[in-house]
């Protein structure tokens, strides 16, 4: 009996030791809208929107599969400003120096319906290239190797150059 409880305890000491040292999984550094312009301000670079409410079950699914990839977080954290803004927000807000309050018949926040040009679809990643830019929306749920594309593309400045569908015959994907 002692013997079993000596095992016991060194298999919960594991358990608890290894808690500890697990490796932290990489994580999107989602900016408020107040420290974007700051940052941009400081260092332009293009803007990731994330495009949610709370009741969007694939919004959920996106964030744990998608965004919680290490290649999709260490990719966006490099190359972008990622703001997490919930569509459904019925705060006034300053975007780009535009004011956005809420729109009742669209029960969603004016900055969201810009954003996604009215198709009020969840989740929506949308890419600015700068942060006047035109927005360019991608509704419904994206798995990381759906993600690469635009993500290089908006981020690797391909934009500037060619089309996307010029950019998409030479890409090769790495996901």
């Amino acid at each position: 009996m002692q013997k079993v409880k000596g095992f016991i305890g060194l298999i919960l000491l594991l358990t608890i030791s290894v808690s500890f040292f697990s490796p932290a999984k990489d994580k999107i550094n989602w900016l408020s809208l107040k420290e974007l312009q700051a940052a941009y301000s400081k260092q332009p670079k293009p803007i990731l929107f994330d495009v949610y409410t709370d009741w969007c079950g694939w919004c959920k699914v996106m964030d744990k599969n998608t965004y919680g990839n290490a290649k999709v977080a260490e990719y966006i954290n490099e190359h972008y400003y990622a703001v997490k803004f919930d569509a459904e927000s019925s705060d006034s807000v300053i975007f780009a120096s535009k004011k956005f309050g809420y729109k009742a018949e669209y029960k969603a926040s004016e900055l969201a319906i810009y954003l996604l040009y009215g198709n009020m679809s969840f989740p929506s990643t949308v890419f600015l290239s700068s942060i006047n830019a035109q927005p360019a929306p991608i509704p419904g749920y994206m798995k990381p190797a759906e993600l690469e594309a635009p993500l290089k593309y908006f981020g690797d400045g391909a934009f500037a150059k060619q089309n996307y569908p010029e950019y998409m015959k030479s890409f090769k994907a790495s996901w």
